[in-house]
């Protein structure tokens, strides 16, 4: 079956890693359309990486209205869908995009099957023309992949008809994912890190971590990998607090240098703050830390809780002293800790693999062969 999978997301090298991992299912021949980059709402830019690209081909196309996640479409997508010919094009966008409407039209006219993805996991009512765009596309999808239960609770509920399924977007690579540096051992003469890896964004909650910094032994520092339009507020809130010394900024780093400063931390904190319009979806940060054997601490918010388990700390969202209190547990508890690190790792293995997710999604496109047209 040809396979023409439309994704921004994509631009990422690590997260690659699926294609390889899909391209080897039995039958699939899959190309990739992706832009060069993707301009992100706070400005920050990620520029394609070409990390692993083995088994399926990359086509590199513009796009119109970068930046935009409800307005953004690859104008040369007509022309590709002649060339490949598909057979199930699978958008990796939101039902209620232009680019999934604009995809799933030309699907509909190269009599191939299309399929959308859903993260939305609270129910929204969009205006006209994104309503309509959005009843298009349920009602000439082949299938539709949630990423979560909420978001096929959700399209359900706004009344999406047809064949779904509950696959994660992205898993890890355990070979990538992986613990390369010796283990962390506090002692005494040593920090303590505290780490968030990702935009530095309001919805994130970060300002609760610098909140429960005081909180806790002056040996314990918070490092920030990322960039995004909170660095300012949360330089501001470290030097009100009296704490601008135990915080680092380290910026944005290309997404195969990830692993390595996962295991430079001691652990990592998922801080989300829910909103009216948003709640944590899944956290792909929690299981990359897992995968590295990092222990993890996350907010309530959302997906965490379930993405977590038993493999780690979650506390009350937006609650300072909570969290403060979960890394006092790891503090007081090496055992714990330890224990942890073994569990995250060992159910990353379990249910959040690339290979398990391709697995999955080839399994669909098989299905999605046997529905006419």
């Amino acid at each position: 079956m040809r396979v023409l999978m439309i994704s921004k997301a994509l631009v990422v090298g690590t997260s690659q890693k699926k294609l390889e991992e899909l391209a080897k299912c039995p039958g699939v021949e899959l190309t990739l359309v992706t832009p060069p980059y993707w301009l992100h709402d706070d400005g920050s830019k990620l520029t394609l990486e070409r990390l692993y690209t083995s088994g399926y081909r990359i086509i590199e196309t513009p796009m119109r209205f970068n930046g935009r996640y409800h307005l953004h479409y690859y104008p040369e997508l007509g022309k590709i869908m002649r060339e490949v010919r598909p057979d199930i094009v699978h958008i990796d966008e939101e039902p209620y995009n232009f680019a999934t409407y604009h995809a799933t039209r030309l699907a509909v006219k190269h009599k191939a099957r299309p399929l959308f993805f859903a993260f939305q996991n609270l129910y929204r009512e969009y205006p006209l023309p994104f309503r309509q765009m959005e009843l298009y596309n349920y009602k000439h999808a082949t299938t539709a992949l949630a990423g979560n239960q909420d978001a096929a609770d959700v399209l359900r509920r706004k009344g999406y008809k047809g064949s779904l399924h509950i696959i994660r977007q992205f898993g890890i690579d355990p070979s990538i994912y992986q613990r390369t540096l010796p283990p962390r051992e506090h002692k005494a003469s040593e920090p303590f890190l505290l780490g968030y890896v990702g935009r530095l964004v309001e919805a994130k909650g970060l300002p609760t971590l610098i909140e429960a910094l005081p909180k806790l032994p002056d040996y314990c520092q918070v490092v920030f990998v990322g960039v995004g339009p909170m660095r300012e507020v949360l330089e501001k809130q470290a030097a009100e607090l009296g704490i601008a010394e135990r915080v680092t900024f380290k910026g944005s780093l290309p997404s195969y240098e990830i692993p390595r400063a996962m295991q430079e931390i001691d652990v990592h904190v998922l801080p989300s703050l829910s909103r009216p319009n948003w709640a944590e979806q899944f956290g792909r940060v929690l299981i990359e830390a897992m995968a590295c054997e990092t222990p993890v601490i996350g907010s309530s918010s959302g997906e965490i809780p379930l993405v977590l388990g038993d493999a780690g700390l979650v506390f009350k969202e937006g609650d300072a002293d909570a969290l403060s209190a979960c890394v006092r547990r790891l503090l007081d508890d090496p055992a714990l800790y330890k224990d942890l690190a073994k569990r995250g790792r060992q159910r990353v293995l379990e249910n959040y693999t690339q290979e398990q997710i391709a697995k999955q999604t080839s399994d669909v496109y098989q299905e999605m062969l046997t529905t006419p047209v």
